[in-house]
């Protein structure tokens, strides 16, 4: 019998929120996120690059790295490869390995039963040659592999591009095509349909998948079999698993009183959701809560579970994480479950605004749970989708929708809006669509003419879904069973939400006095919103009216004025773009107005406590220091950050990396001092405390 699963493999969620089953999102908004079949044509493209041959004496880490090599270089040059021997010593472990041309020996001759029936089939293996052996080699306890032997002389013909990619050793069913097809099949879709349906989905042409249809039909027949033999020890394992989980839970909890968790069980009392949250990402909600994206994009192949997470922004830019949530279902109740264990485990407060996925689903729980907060889905949570939906079904008409749809997300008036909705629907023939239906259910959730002055804290940019999406990735990367994965949440949530130590210079670029007292009290990433509001200004001219209020013009354009309407008595300042209100940060048109009027400082009511730097340690240095020293500072934080996330990956790679980096971090620090503590060429450092 074939084993149960040992891991938890997560995905991103493709089923289409238009909440059709047969219809599902693929994401190819950007590198990372590309369909399947635009993966393979970059390989491809990669592969017909030149191309070193191995050769004797070529040295490999590891004995797959070496296969992999061999792999592509003979997927390039018309044949596969598969290992053949190895040899093993009890000093050694595997010291030899051979890999060869997938036709190199002969088949073995079958001894027929008498009256028995088998099918002739004719072997691939016609004795080449072509072959590729390793040694591995230990010098000071590091294992290398070393090519002792190579042929690439074949006894057959190679094949062609558009062959070799069809040989079994390349045909691959990737896990995302794995849960459609398996969804198509119990859908009842007979395989013929399934492979036709994958084409369409993808937007490739017919018998250009990664595998032919013998192979989803063997992949259906062999799933089933393997679920009829082990559904009820899965249903064993996702039981245990989960009181595992559970576990785990008390067990924190009994540890640390401030942890919060809930669940709920079903009519057989098994646990049905659960919802964790740590003590200090409630006490970093007290502060940044304002704001949260509650993220549902993956969930769980092996426990058929969505996973949902709390996530805000600090006040150094950077996602922090608030609680999570496992939930068996996407129903109105189990969302709405979830938002009542987020308002709870944080004691009450809610947010001022929600971000989320566009999902119909969500946002009736949301409206239903919290009716008086703000609800937004971000653009970067919508192209992938618009482009999924339409770019095959419009062709070459795509460009010109994607560019209308663009033109409406941006506009500022709701008429406007709903005008020229209706005029793209009927130009384009999309009156019946059901995404198009869909977009506009929702579109008050994301046209900016009604979400324009949301608090957003700077959410919705397309820098912070990167952040959101490469911290969440670190928790997927790895395939554990729950409660290993909880604690890798509990890792990577702890040092998400530490307070970081900023080292960064925060130049003065305009010498405006508003420039350097803001730099002396926000930090680095909102300074630098600042400073590029402030030196966008200049390209403004402010004309006063009659009753005080200001028409703030770019100097190059006669339309598309900004009113800033400025208030003396309390030095209050609104601009009609409501980019304060939006992110915390004043506009260039507000900027444009205080600078005209003189201002040195900004009112302290403009600096928001969520964007003040207190609590961390900040250099930074005036205008005079060079580009050098900048860059310098800059590659500094950026290779601390990667450090840091790579290291939180893991409590295994946690340790290690405290450890040597404390080691090294010491001897730097006492090679430091022992030099000279001038050398003619000051440099005016300030220490500021910063959050």
């Amino acid at each position: 019998m074939t084993s149960v699963p040992s891991k938890n493999i997560w995905i991103r969620r493709q089923q289409c929120p238009c909440g059709d089953w047969k219809c599902y999102v693929t994401y190819n908004g950007d590198a990372e996120e590309t369909s399947i079949a635009s993966q393979l044509v970059k390989a491809e493209s990669l592969q017909s690059e030149a191309m070193v041959a191995p050769y004797v004496g070529m040295v490999f880490k590891t004995d797959e790295d070496a296969f992999e090599y061999y792999g592509n270089f003979a997927r390039k040059n018309g044949f596969s490869i598969r290992k053949e021997r190895s040899r093993l010593s009890p000093q050694l472990g595997i010291y030899k390995r051979d890999f060869v041309c997938y036709r190199s020996g002969f088949a073995p001759v079958r001894k027929k039963t008498s009256g028995e029936h088998h099918r002739d089939r004719k072997s691939v293996r016609c004795g080449c040659d072509a072959k590729m052996y390793l040694s591995k080699e230990v010098t000071d306890g590091v294992s290398q592999w070393f090519v002792v032997q190579f042929s690439n002389v074949h006894n057959h013909e190679l094949l062609e591009d558009d062959q070799v990619r069809l040989l079994p050793a390349y045909r691959k069913i990737h896990e995302s095509d794995q849960e459609r097809i398996l969804l198509l099949s119990k859908a009842g879709f007979p395989i013929h349909r399934i492979v036709k349906v994958l084409e369409l989905e993808k937007g490739i042409q017919g018998g250009q998948l990664p595998f032919l249809e013998r192979d989803v039909r063997n992949f259906v027949q062999n799933r089933k079999k393997v679920v009829q033999e082990n559904d009820a020890l899965l249903n064993e394992k996702r039981e245990n698993d989960m009181m595992e989980l559970l576990e785990a839970c008390k067990a924190t909890k009994e540890a640390d009183q401030d942890f919060v968790y809930d669940f709920t069980v079903d009519e057989n009392d098994k646990v049905e959701n659960i919802a964790w949250s740590y003590s200090d990402s409630v006490n970093s909600y007290a502060i940044f809560g304002d704001v949260i994206y509650f993220d549902t994009s993956y969930r769980s192949i092996t426990y058929d579970m969505l996973f949902g997470a709390w996530i805000g922004i600090d006040n150094n830019g950077r996602p922090i994480f608030f609680g999570c949530v496992l939930l068996q279902d996407e129903t109105l109740r189990s969302f709405a479950w979830a938002l009542q264990m987020l308002i709870r485990f944080m004691k009450g407060r809610c947010p001022q605004t929600i971000l989320t996925d566009l999902d119909p689903g969500l946002t009736d729980a949301i409206r239903s749970e919290l009716p008086s907060i703000k609800h937004v889905t971000p653009i970067w949570n919508i192209l992938p989708k618009v482009s999924s939906w339409f770019s095959l079904q419009l062709g070459t008409q795509y460009a010109e929708f994607k560019s209308e749809f663009d033109t409406l997300y941006r506009l500022e008036s709701t008429e406007d809006f709903e005008q020229r909705w209706n005029r793209m629907v009927s130009i384009f023939g999309l009156g019946s669509d059901k995404h198009v239906t869909l977009l506009y259910s929702l579109h008050t959730s994301w046209a900016l003419s009604y979400v324009r002055g949301y608090f957003l804290a700077r959410m919705a940019t397309t820098a912070y879904s990167k952040s959101v999406d490469a911290f969440l990735k670190g928790l997927f990367g790895t395939q554990s069973c729950l409660r290993i994965f909880f604690e890798q949440v509990g890792f990577a949530a702890n040092i998400q939400n530490q307070p970081h130590q900023e080292m960064q210079y925060m130049h003065m670029k305009t010498c405006l006095p508003i420039e350097e007292h803001s730099r002396q009290i926000l930090t680095p990433f909102s300074f630098n919103a600042l400073q590029h509001e402030l030196i966008l200004s200049m390209q403004y001219a402010a004309s006063e009216m009659a009753n005080g209020s200001y028409l703030v013009r770019h100097f190059r354009k006669v339309d598309g004025e900004s009113l800033v309407i400025w208030i003396p008595e309390n030095e209050q300042i609104h601009c009609s773009c409501k980019e304060f209100d939006s992110s915390g940060i004043l506009c260039r048109h507000a900027l444009r107005v205080f600078v005209d009027k003189n201002y040195f400082q900004l009112p302290e009511k403009y600096f928001l406590s969520r964007w003040r730097r207190e609590g961390s340690l900040v250099f930074y240095d005036d205008h005079s220091v060079h580009d050098n020293d900048d860059e310098w500072f800059q590659e500094f934080q950026s290779l601390t950050e990667t450090l840091f996330k790579e290291s939180s990956i893991t409590k295994e790679r946690s340790d290690y990396t405290r450890r040597e980096l404390t080691k090294e971090l010491t001897r730097l620090l006492n090679e430091v001092r022992d030099m000279p503590e001038s050398d003619g060429a000051p440099m005016d450092f300030t220490l500021s405390p910063t959050g």
